[in-house]
């Protein structure tokens, strides 16, 4: 947005800093918070500290870089009540878990390491952050993030001391990182509605169990080559001489692909299903739901433990339904979804919560190109997690105005891409 557009919307924007930061102790953090947030939203390629400073008519650097990176106040407390506000105005179908890279210079950042870097579509020198964001098809915010630490950081004391990062954080896999940032989110009261997610959470046997173990629906991307027994398949028991424990029961044909199990369904099971209305029309495919009792080590041990053990397990794999993608045009099924939604949900609603993931790239381009998520120069654990928060309040404040019918909505904050690709 421009500097009259930006100031246009700064009476509306002090009495929604004052809410949402209200757990901010002091005046003058609250104001500079205010003017960050204008920062964010004014245009320019570049959202690190030192130009917006120059860019805006008040900035001050040095202030705005102690409000950030040093200044002690909770970033958490805020997030919160952005978070309640807008679950209430959003009025959410899904929660989205998904992660989030920035390519990075240096070694000095926290968290920052060679690993998958999404932003690139390959490894590469960068952060990555878990997130939860509440979603709709026509509106989508996020609630909460975490940053990923790599072993590399957690082995090194020495190093997380220098970044700050506080010493109860330990290293902990991205989908334990989810579970508990739905830990936190019910903690503030707020309930997911379907928890959906990509192929990278899906395939993770721990997270499905943990959702279902907080009585959590899902519905969750898998890659295909999952393995699993029909519905109707019946394991074996050996017989028993006496001696020792039971042998366990045991399925009497090894475990198959998903994308096997559903080619053989045929063609002719797959009905037509429009989700939503895209740029060009009518968003359609071709869909059908099986039962399936997801195989594997994974799976074959979480069975045993909500069985009360190897004694009392009976040897049957709990089920879960599968919905497959087949497009027209295609020879095979091409996409996968796992749910612990009963079988008879209504395919529609399978497939509409399944797509509505869609939804949170627009938040990632309006909060990485037009409100600089990935622009933050800081080193430290607390200036990132403020950084963070600043952002998201600046895209929270934005996703009000549009959804008020009272109000003039504001122009969306430029989502050209910087030319700056990484930050040193």
């Amino acid at each position: 947005m421009d500097t009259h557009e930006v100031n246009r919307l700064r009476a509306g924007l002090a009495l929604f800093v004052e809410n949402a930061f209200a757990s901010v102790p002091r005046k003058d953090q609250r104001r500079w918070g205010e003017c960050y947030l204008r920062g964010l939203m004014l245009d320019g390629r570049r959202k690190s500290i030192q130009p917006m400073a120059e860019r805006l008519p008040d900035g001050n650097m040095q202030a705005l870089q102690q409000f950030v990176s040093q200044s002690p106040w909770e970033w958490t407390p805020v997030r919160r009540r952005i978070a309640e506000r807008l679950v209430q105005v959003v009025k959410p179908e899904v929660w989205v878990v998904d992660d989030v890279s920035f390519p990075k210079c240096g070694k000095a950042s926290v968290g920052v390491a060679r690993q998958y870097c999404g932003a690139v579509g390959k490894r590469a020198n960068c952060q990555v952050a878990v997130s939860v964001h509440a979603a709709t098809d026509t509106a989508s915010c996020p609630l909460e993030w975490q940053l990923y630490l790599p072993r590399e950081w957690t082995d090194r004391p020495d190093r997380c001391r220098r970044a700050g990062v506080p010493h109860e954080v330990v290293h902990q896999e991205k989908w334990r990182l989810a579970l508990g940032l739905l830990d936190t989110l019910a903690q503030w009261q707020l309930k997911a509605p379907v928890v959906v997610a990509d192929a990278g959470y899906g395939v993770s046997t721990p997270l499905r169990i943990g959702l279902q173990e907080r009585g959590l629906s899902y519905v969750l991307a898998l890659q295909g080559k999952e393995v699993a027994h029909p519905e109707d398949a019946e394991p074996h028991r050996p017989a028993y001489g006496g001696l020792g424990p039971p042998p366990l029961a045991r399925y009497r044909t090894p475990p198959r692909a998903v994308r096997a199990l559903a080619a053989e369904v045929g063609a002719e099971q797959f009905t037509e299903v429009t989700w939503r209305q895209g740029t060009k029309g009518a968003m359609t495919s071709r869909f059908t739901v099986l039962t399936v009792r997801p195989a594997g080590k994974q799976s074959l041990a979480a069975a045993q433990e909500a069985g009360g053990g190897r004694n009392r397990w009976d040897g049957v794999l709990p089920t879960q339904t599968l919905l497959v993608e087949w497009p027209h045009g295609q020879d095979a099924p091409t996409d996968y979804w796992i749910s612990n939604l009963p079988a008879a949900t209504p395919a529609a609603d399978l497939v509409r919560w399944a797509k509505m993931r869609w939804r949170i790239e627009h938040d990632y381009r309006e909060l990485k190109h037009g409100l600089g998520l990935d622009h933050f120069e800081g080193r430290t654990w607390r200036g990132w997690h403020h950084h963070v928060t600043l952002v998201t309040a600046a895209q929270a404040f934005l996703t009000l105005r549009r959804l008020d019918p009272k109000a003039e909505a504001p122009a969306r904050a430029s989502t050209r891409p910087s030319t700056h690709s990484k930050t040193c």
